[in-house]
């Protein structure tokens, strides 16, 4: 069953708490919003079966984080200004964050949930996924000391997280050992890679870094299997989901990894609960359960857990209460530091369509 779309009432009530939910509905990440939706409308509805959050009923608005990121930052603006929402939440890429962010200027608490390159400290702004610390720097230790591969190849798309991404994987393979070999760079929505496997292929890499996001992932794992560099060079992804293993095709994703805070698969209590509620909600045709959509439940939830610590929705007390708040979540345990969210990071291989999650890294 499609998720309901989220809406809005014509006029705001006092008694009513909303949070716009930024999520890409188009362009290369566009395959991940329905995922998104469905998991951020789990968590409203959970929300005001407790009783709401401070006696308000939460309602969530949804923008597409799939538009230019200038034009996000003016509809989230827009929607601040005429005190239309009480807060902002969702999975963006992190060029839509880096307009966001000062638009809002701190007037509305702000939970960006992907994973993304660290080091945003503007006020107001609370984060939910994964940083290269937690999750890129362990796994290239796990390469290099397990399997014994030190030369990386990083292929990304032309934007903030990619770059800055890639830099902190070269600071992290010279530690180690390790090299980089050859290192490029796509716009956003490219679907030919033809240029870019030779260059892979010449580098002599043993993997190869994917830093692409959504369809532009796609397109490259049907191209680098299509010309048969999977037999002999593995692909780490830190941003790669169940959606675009489904898009690749099986017969595509054989020497592929992630890492991520999440798993649909991952075999613990509370994933377990969490994949069962989302099933019993949307049932069998609901769009795919991911990290990526889990991360949109986990930023409604952070915000109402800081809203209801701090006894108000403004974002001066949120940030005076926020560290060191601790939730159960379906990553775990989790908690706030540094307006971080500190969380287990699991690695994973690809087994045609799924995850087979191989240990915590």
């Amino acid at each position: 069953m499609a998720p309901p779309r989220l809406s809005l009432p014509h006029a705001r009530r006092r008694d009513v708490l909303t949070m716009a939910l930024v999520v890409p509905l188009q362009g290369p990440a566009g395959i991940f919003g329905p995922s998104c939706e469905s998991c951020g409308t789990l968590a409203m509805e959970e929300i005001n079966a407790e009783g709401g959050v401070l006696g308000r009923e939460l309602q969530l608005l949804p923008v597409d984080g799939g538009a230019a990121p200038d034009d996000v930052a003016r509809e989230v603006e827009a929607l601040v200004r005429a005190g239309s929402i009480d807060a902002v939440t969702g999975w963006h890429i992190s060029a839509v964050r880096e307009s966001v962010a000062p638009a809002i200027d701190g007037r509305v608490p702000y939970a960006y949930t992907a994973l993304y390159e660290g080091g945003e400290r503007r006020p107001g702004v609370f984060l939910t996924g994964e940083t290269p610390d937690l999750q890129l720097g362990p796994t290239l230790d796990w390469f290099a000391e397990t399997v014994g591969v030190r030369r990386w190849t990083i292929v990304g798309d032309d934007y903030v997280w990619p770059r800055r991404s890639a830099a902190v994987a070269r600071r992290y393979l010279r530690r180690i050992g390790g090299t980089v070999c050859d290192e490029m760079y796509v716009p956003l929505g490219t679907s030919r890679f033809e240029r870019v496997l030779r260059r892979v292929d010449r580098s002599g890499c043993e993997a190869v870094l994917m830093l692409l996001i959504g369809n532009d992932a796609v397109e490259f794992n049907r191209s680098f299997a299509a010309a048969g560099m999977d037999r002999d060079i593995l692909r780490f992804s830190s941003l790669i989901d169940e959606n675009v293993l489904l898009a690749s095709g099986a017969d595509n994703t054989r020497g592929l990894m992630t890492s991520a805070g999440y798993f649909e698969d991952l075999a613990t209590a509370a994933g377990l609960d969490f994949a069962a509620a989302y099933a019993r909600r949307f049932g069998p045709e609901a769009p795919v359960l991911n990290s990526l959509g889990e991360s949109c439940y986990e930023g409604v939830r952070l915000l109402t857990a800081l809203i209801r610590r701090a006894g108000s929705p403004e974002v001066a007390p949120m940030m005076a209460v926020s560290d060191g708040l601790s939730y159960e979540s379906p990553r775990g345990t989790v908690e706030v530091r540094d307006r971080h969210l500190r969380q287990r990071v699991f690695l994973a291989a690809a087994d045609g369509l799924t995850w087979d999650v191989i240990q915590q890294l």
